[in-house]
């Protein structure tokens, strides 16, 4: 495993440098009035774009910001494109050279940084901001938070969210706390006469039972570390409610009897099939549309799913609390949740030609995009008052979240939010190895304890 990650590493690194090199004979902007095809099309031949040779904004000239950003599902599409039309009024002078964000927790970005390619805007997960303070390649935010009323906006259960460690904001984020959630298909489980699963007894059950009608019990998209790190998370918080982040924190260790019981379980199931036989070279948009399309009885996911999941399911979606190892855990976990909130958001390249208006801009997107996902996307959980309302009704399942967070006693965190980069890598690959079946427990446990000493 460490031997195939250290070879991803090395292609990412060609990768990316390829990109970079193709990136002049690109477009150079990205406009929402074409069409999403055309706009993604641009965005995946270029890596960046060149600086403006006009480094004011006072003048009236255009000004072309480069962003690297996610754009490849309706839940960071519909924000981006939102904020870029609100841009056009607010900042008549500026154009945005959209980047989209590559699937691979952030090794391109560290890449283009490496070789002094970072994009004027980017989007940086509290590892990236940690790594990128070190060697001064991200703007310290504090005055313009400030100046723009930023921090003013900020609900009080989401202050922490802005400030990285040494007391500094580096980003500005848009999503407040969130959640890992189990989504499940109802009409397959009514179809096949199961309840929804309480106990690992149950779902081992389940996966029987899917498994013999062809159904895959849970489509995971474990290309994506963070997916299986989410996994084990799920499992970890079972047995003790800090999961990894009281790894991260070194408040626990791996061979804690917890971790150690949550990595056998999690064998346990791996061995019989609740994931796909593929699961670690399955990439986002395949695990989705396996559950989408009933292929799979269940997925696992952030809450920010549940307007996609409603859309195509309809009444047949919900999500489910994690199943625990009896009753009495079951019913015990209700209150403790994967997820959290980080320090993560809209970041700016401090050697940007345009710097003080990049921050501006990335402050202003950063507020679009809590707009939207309120208004567009039923997602009450962002980072700022927006004053907005949604257009419509929230889904059964975001109402169902709402009404149980006054219950919930802890979050954990998502591998973005992780402070420390060594447990962050560890965890992403070694539960990649636990998922695919090519790792027991003990030798997980292990190759932990190994990265963290």
């Amino acid at each position: 495993m460490k031997k195939r990650l250290l070879s991803s590493l090395v292609c990412l690194t060609v990768a990316a440098t390829s990109l970079i090199g193709c990136g002049n004979a690109a477009a150079t902007t990205t406009d929402t009035a074409v069409s999403t095809e055309t706009k993604t099309e641009a965005a995946d031949t270029t890596a960046t774009e060149t600086k403006a040779e006009d480094t004011t904004a006072t003048s009236g000239e255009k000004v072309t910001l480069s962003i690297y950003t996610q754009y490849a599902d309706d839940d960071t599409k519909v924000p981006y494109d939102y904020a870029v039309e609100q841009l056009k009024e607010a900042y008549p002078n500026v154009e945005l050279n959209l980047i989209v964000q590559a699937q691979d927790d952030g090794q391109t970005l560290k890449t283009l940084a490496a070789t002094g390619q970072l994009p004027d805007i980017y989007q940086a997960s509290t590892d990236l901001i940690n790594t990128f303070r070190e060697s001064n390649q991200i703007m310290v935010l504090n005055d313009v938070a400030e100046s723009t009323g930023f921090l003013d906006k900020l609900y009080d259960a989401n202050k922490d969210l802005a400030y990285a460690e040494d007391g500094n904001i580096y980003a500005f984020p848009f999503s407040g706390q969130e959640y890992v959630l189990w989504y499940y298909n109802k009409a397959l489980f009514a179809e096949n006469n199961l309840e929804v699963p309480q106990t690992y007894d149950d779902l081992l059950n389940c996966i029987e039972v899917f498994k013999s009608k062809g159904i895959t019990p849970l489509a995971l998209f474990g290309q994506e570390g963070w997916n299986t790190a989410a996994a084990f998370d799920v499992v970890a918080t079972r047995y003790t409610a800090g999961g990894i982040k009281a790894l991260d924190e070194g408040t626990a260790k791996i061979t804690d009897e917890a971790y150690v019981n949550a990595a056998k379980k999690l064998e346990e199931l791996v061995a019989a099939g609740l994931f796909q036989e593929d699961a670690t070279t399955t990439n986002y948009d395949q695990a989705s549309e396996k559950f989408l399309s009933g292929e799979a009885a269940m997925f696992i996911n952030g809450q920010w799913y549940i307007e996609d999941a409603t859309k195509a399911l309809g009444d047949n979606v919900d999500w489910m609390f994690y199943p625990a190892q009896d009753a009495a855990a079951y019913t015990a976990g209700k209150a403790a949740f994967s997820g959290g909130g980080s320090a993560s958001g809209f970041a700016v390249n401090p050697d940007s030609a345009n710097a003080e208006l990049a921050a501006e801009v990335a402050e202003f997107i950063t507020e679009k995009y809590c707009e939207a996902k309120v208004m567009y996307r039923h997602n009450p959980l962002v980072a700022l008052n927006t004053g907005k309302e949604p257009d419509s009704e929230y889904p059964a399942m975001m109402k169902k979240l709402s009404d149980t967070l006054p219950s919930v006693t802890s979050t954990t965190k998502f591998t973005w939010g992780l402070t420390n980069s060594t447990f962050n890598d560890g965890i992403q690959s070694e539960s990649q190895g636990l998922v695919s079946g090519q790792f027991t427990a003990d030798e997980f446990i292990a190759d932990m304890e190994d990265i963290m000493e």
